[in-house]
């Protein structure tokens, strides 16, 4: 049992004896959790020893006093950023940082979770070995992962996993305890087990779920155990663990100043689908690869070729006959990153929760908002959220 610890409880308005595996996820609990996930669920280390001095950021300042309206009614930007839980923004223009703002509990050093945002960047791992010719998207799955054949998986192609249009029975129910969703969350650490439960590694629950009907092929469905696969993919083409891998491909060759950290299970598998804690700041820095064509600097960490393809090649019927037309209705995803179908061309990764990375490759805008919204899932803050990140970039 840990001490009494006042100064914590007058910071966060809870003890940290409160918070367990039960309630993480939820408001006032996930204003510390989502920045401290490691001291909850096991964790691999991604982020190196030989740390880089960071650079100091101003506060946003006089942006935060901007007027927004994101049909909510005219706001101040600090209003907007108060009412949606927003843990953490940060800003770049033509790749320079202009500024950050962090609520009064978080600690901008701190890595918080990005939930699904962590299956962009398994994306950007395969993408890598596509360059490296260690992976190749048109071959199926049990090329890479045998133990697959006579699974849902049996005729799946890398690809169709990378683009979410794969037919599986599979239902992402984030708040029913029975669902096979919950037997899910069990499996990677992240729920509370039960006397009735039984024990499974995440890769068991993976390989297990049946098919749906239909083929393969089809519109896009919002399956996260997908890019979990992927990252069983991409550690079986590279012959390494996936946070020594992603260390390797993408940390380091990014110059990354911060900590990184994935949840895994009790094999040791990475959650790929949505694991991943970092700070905002290197969020920030993955998005200006993306806008640069794959270049950090003078490092090209991915090809450009890939970038291209993730960011024009989405099937657009195949999202409009998906699951999230309602969110971005001229969108598309490709390679586990969305298109938003806009004028300015932006392009998003997007995490539970609130997590945003929004890129306005038109205004040279790079925004993270990393937040700790009670609810996993709020289409109309979303729709709040995108039209706020429009007008930032406009000010910016």
């Amino acid at each position: 049992m840990s001490l009494p610890n006042p100064a914590f409880t007058q910071k966060f308005g809870f003890a940290r004896a409160d918070v367990g595996l039960g309630n993480w996820r939820t408001r006032p609990y996930s204003a510390w959790s989502f920045q401290n996930v490691a001291e909850l669920v096991p964790s691999a280390e991604i982020s190196t020893s030989a740390t880089i001095e960071d650079e100091t950021l101003e506060p946003l300042g006089p942006l935060l006093e901007q007027t927004v309206d994101v049909g909510a009614g005219s706001e101040t930007v600090k209003s907007f950023l108060a009412r949606s839980d927003t843990d953490t923004l940060v800003a770049m223009k033509a790749g320079n940082f202009v500024g950050e703002y962090n609520a009064p509990a978080t600690d901008p050093a701190a890595p918080h979770i990005v939930f699904s945002i962590s299956k962009s960047l398994t994306a950007i791992l395969a993408g890598v070995l596509q360059d490296e010719r260690l992976l190749d998207p048109a071959e199926p799955v049990t090329r890479y992962v045998p133990e697959a054949k006579g699974t849902a998986y049996d005729d799946v192609t890398v690809q169709q996993v990378l683009d979410m249009r794969v037919s599986l029975d599979f239902v992402e129910a984030y708040l029913d305890p029975e669902s096979d969703f919950a037997r899910y969350r069990r499996a990677m650490l992240w729920n509370p087990m039960r006397a009735s439960d039984k024990v499974e590694s995440l890769r068991e629950v993976i390989l297990s779920l049946p098919k749906a009907d239909g083929p393969h092929g089809g519109p896009f469905r919002y399956y996260s155990p997908l890019s979990d696969m992927l990252g069983i993919i991409v550690e079986r083409a590279s012959g390494l663990r996936y946070a020594d891998l992603l260390r390797e491909k993408l940390w380091v060759p990014l110059r990354a100043r911060g900590r990184c950290t994935v949840t895994v299970d009790s094999e040791g598998m990475a959650r790929a689908a949505g694991g991943v804690s970092m700070t905002a700041r290197d969020l920030a820095r993955v998005g200006e690869m993306m806008r640069n064509g794959g270049m950090a600097g003078s490092r090209a960490i991915v090809s450009e070729r890939w970038v291209r393809d993730t960011l024009s090649a989405g099937d657009k019927a195949a999202w409009k006959a998906g699951d999230f037309a309602h969110l971005l209705k001229d969108g598309s995803y490709r390679n586990k990153w969305y298109q938003s179908g806009f004028p300015n061309g932006a392009f998003m990764a997007i995490g539970i929760h609130g997590q945003w990375l929004y890129v306005d490759a038109e205004r040279e805008v790079t925004i993270v908002r990393l937040s700790s919204q009670h609810e996993p899932v709020d289409d109309p803050l979303d729709q709040e959220a995108l039209r706020f990140f429009e007008q930032i970039a406009v000010m910016l």
